[in-house]
């Protein structure tokens, strides 16, 4: 059994009092285009991640744009987000990376729903390369302002829990996928 190796995130305050999250690790046995494919196959993500409510993409003016429902814990509102991503591969002196970057967007076609907090400033990059094995590094950069009162515990866990399991899951998908 291989494992992530993750470290906890570094977390920055901004001024406004939310985090944003620094992770560096790598994917054992997960080579960085299947990591890029899993990370941006949405169907796929609805089958192994666990908090994904609602999520499609869909055209509006010519642009592709992803509708995200998340399930947050009781008592607290599901948060939703729309935004629209981009992955390339990139080649940097000779070494394969592949490059996510993600951002919300406003779009009129996509109003809010009742009862679902909307996140209306959310941005993620990610970077995929070779760990020179089998395997794959990762840096990801994300912030969002999830709205509302959030709980310092759900911060916490987020930081400690949340992030470290979303990779361990996506490594269990990468193991999964086939196309």
């Amino acid at each position: 059994l291989s494992c992530v190796t993750f470290p906890l995130p570094i977390l920055f305050p901004q001024q406004s009092g939310l985090y944003e999250y620094k992770i560096f690790g790598g994917l054992a046995d997960c080579p960085p285009k299947l990591c890029a494919d899993v990370y941006m196959d949405l169907d796929f993500r609805k089958q192994w991640d666990q908090y994904v409510k609602e999520l499609y993409e869909k055209t509006y003016d010519g642009e592709k744009v992803i509708y995200w429902e998340v399930k947050y814990p009781f008592p607290l509102s599901n948060r939703d987000y729309v935004y629209i991503r981009e992955c390339r591969e990139m080649d940097v002196d000779g070494r394969k990376i592949w490059v996510a970057l993600a951002q919300s967007v406003s779009v009129p076609q996509c109003p809010e729903k009742p009862g679902i907090i909307r996140v209306k400033s959310y941005k993620q990059s990610l970077a995929i390369e070779s760990d020179g094995k089998t395997g794959s590094k990762v840096y990801m950069y994300y912030f969002d302002n999830p709205g509302g009162m959030i709980p310092s515990w759900l911060v916490n866990w987020a930081a400690k829990s949340g992030v470290p399991t979303f990779l361990k899951d996506m490594q269990k998908a990468c193991h999964n996928y086939s196309k």
